[in-house]
Order: structure tokens, then sequence, then C-alpha cells
């Protein structure tokens, strides 16, 4: 691959073209707002200028419902050898590509598993795919000659390539991805009437379930859409998991000291909070792997220039690694509180050095620096 045409310069068009550029292929961006190429192009993202022939691969960075007759328009104008896309959702675009008769030899679907809550192209970088999956979705029709250019748009930007059919990918994002972003907007949607004084109780755990809706509502709604379907199937079991826990919240509630009752509500809810915890433990850490539970050390930090850096960098003189980083902003103070995860054995070590340092840990508790280890 050579060249290649990027159509759609938003975080993921712009990273793919910055990933390519890096690699010495020349782009050129197109978008239907050329004040979004213009700066795709000014961050070294390609060039507006199009291209004097066939390019190698066309890749259509544009909401699922755009991707066929995107697609259309390219193959009548012969942009391309090879045309992939990057939308979340495949079974979709593929039968529009088909319905509107586009060269499905030529195509290869295609969904990079990056990006973030923030769009455009100024969110972009070159590295956004570095390391992680980017699913092919090769229909019956695809030419090997296809699928290869896709493999190589995949290895030049940093990913991994995983190969599924269309309804097996769809299944899979509405559970792991497009069925938790609505949930998560409608939980912050709860909170839009709520009083401040009662959203000032809130912690980084509630932040922390909301964030994804922090999303593009025009986005997210093109996306949930277009996989109505399988979003729809899992929030029908999600529904029924929420109605079994609620009925045994009301049996409590109406128990009035039946120790019976109270102990059958109690094993009900223990046994759904139990599989939650099964659940998340088999979610892939950052090495591919499910991620070990790590402790803690909670430390006080101000809001002074410089202070996070100087507490990662007595971390380092420690010598323990940070496997892991949540910050919560105190409400009302001019301070944060960093939780640092290490690796277990480690905790109780740093935290009686960092107070040895002058900072204010608040967890775990303090032994002499060397003396104990975490069990």
């Amino acid at each position: 691959m050579h060249s290649a045409a990027i159509v759609g310069t938003g975080l993921i068009g712009t990273s793919v073209a910055l990933a390519l550029r890096a690699g010495g292929i020349v782009t050129h961006l197109v978008d239907a707002d050329p004040a979004a190429a213009r700066t795709a192009e000014a961050l070294g993202a390609g060039t507006t200028e199009r291209p004097d022939g066939v390019v190698d691969l066309a890749v259509l960075a544009v909401p699922p419902t755009q991707v066929a007759p995107v697609l259309a328009s390219l193959q009548k104008d012969g942009v391309a050898r090879f045309y992939t896309d990057v939308a979340g959702v495949k079974a979709l675009p593929g039968r529009e590509a088909e319905a509107l008769g586009c060269d499905l030899a030529s195509m290869v679907g295609g969904h990079p598993l990056a990006g973030g809550e923030r769009s455009g192209p100024l969110t972009a970088r070159a590295d956004l795919f570095e390391g992680r999956p980017w699913v092919l979705v090769p229909s019956e029709a695809t030419s090997t000659a296809a699928l290869n250019c896709a493999l190589e748009l995949v290895a030049s930007c940093g990913a991994t390539s995983v190969l599924l059919d269309a309804e097996a990918h769809d299944r899979a994002m509405a559970l792991v991805s497009h069925a938790p972003h609505l949930l998560c907007s409608l939980a912050a949607a709860r909170l839009v009437d709520v009083d401040q004084s009662v959203l000032r109780l809130a912690r980084h755990g509630l932040r922390d379930f909301t964030r994804l809706a922090g999303g593009s509502p025009a986005l997210w709604a093109d996306v949930l859409a277009a996989n109505a379907g399988p979003v729809a199937a899992v929030l029908e079991a999600f529904a029924a998991d929420v109605l079994e826990a609620a009925c045994s919240l009301r049996e409590l509630a109406r128990s009035r000291g039946d120790t019976d009752v109270r102990v059958r509500g109690g094993d009900r809810l223990s046994t759904s909070l139990e599989r939650g915890v099964a659940g998340r433990s088999g979610i892939p850490g950052p090495y591919g792997v499910p991620e070990p539970a790590h402790p803690a050390v909670e430390v006080d930090v101000g809001d002074s220039r410089g202070e996070l850096a100087r507490l990662f960098a007595d971390v380092a003189a420690v010598g323990c690694d940070i496997e892991d980083l949540d910050l919560e902003h105190s409400t009302g103070r001019r301070v944060g509180r960093v939780r640092v995860f290490v690796v277990r054995g480690r905790a109780h070590h740093l935290a009686g050095e960092l107070r040895l340092r002058g900072w204010e840990v608040t967890g775990p508790p303090s032994y002499p620096v060397g003396g104990f280890c975490d069990r």
C-alpha cells in the first residue's frame, strides 16, 4: 500500500491518516465539512488535494448508515482499488451495500476498538490504535487481495487483526459496548433534575459509571439504531436482572423482621453481586489477561503545579510500578485524592515510604517501612 483516501476526518479517520503518514503512505483527506479536513491537514494527517489517480485503499470513517451510500459513490468514481470502513456496526452496512449493488469483492468491513468520549480531528493521534484489537469482517465475496490490503492497514496502525462475521461482531458489540453506553446514559439522565446538594455527595464511582454518557448523542443514536436488535436483546436480559434485584429488595423491605425472608432475599442479592464480581474479573487487563485485584495506596494531592508529577517521581524512587490510577477531586477543597494501585506485597511499603516523604496517605494502614508485606 502506497496511497490511501481517508473519507471522514474525525477522531478515528484522522488518527488512521496520522498512523499511515508515519509509515510513509500518501494520504488524501476528504470530509463533508471542509474545515475538518483542513484541520486534519494542518495536523500533518495528509493532503486535501484530490489524488491524481486511483489510490490503493479508501478508508470510510463515517457513521454506519452512511457506509453503503458513500461506498457506492466512491466505487462509481473509481477512487480506490480496495475499500474498508471503521463503523461500530457491521451487519447493516453490509446488507445495504449489497442492496445498492456495490462491488463487495473489493470491500472489507472493519472496526478498530479504540477511541474516546471526545471527537473531531484535534483529538486524533497516530498511536491511537497501538496494541488495540481491530475487527475485520470480510464477506463471502471479499477477494483475498482486498483482505490482505485491510490486514496491511491494521498492521500499519499498530493494531491486532481479529476476523469475525458481521452478526457475531454486532452481538459482541451490543454486549461489551453499545448496551453499556446506553445504560450509562440512562443512569446519567436520572441526575438531570437532582438538586446540586445531592450531586455534591457523588463520588468517583458514579463518575466512572456515567463517564461514557459524555459521548456524542448524535453519533451514538446512529450506532444504536444500526444495531438495534442485538442491543435490545442485551437490554431485555439486563432488565430481567434488574427486576429480579428489585423484587428481592421489595421483599426485604416488607420482611418486617421475618428472618427467613431476610435471609432468602439477602442470599439472592449476594448471588447477583458475586456474579458481578466474577464477570468483572474476566475482563482482560493491559496485558490481555484477566486483571488481578491490586491494593491501593490513597494519597492526598494539592492542586499546585507539579504535585502529581512529584508523586509519580516519589513512587518511582521507591521502586514501585503503578498498575492503575484513579483520581478523585474533593468537593469544596483544592485537593484531590489519588489512588495508586500497585502489585500485592508492595502497598504497605509504598505507603510508609510516601509518608516519610511528607505525603498525606490515607490507606492502607501504616506499618514500619520494610517490616511487613501484604497478606
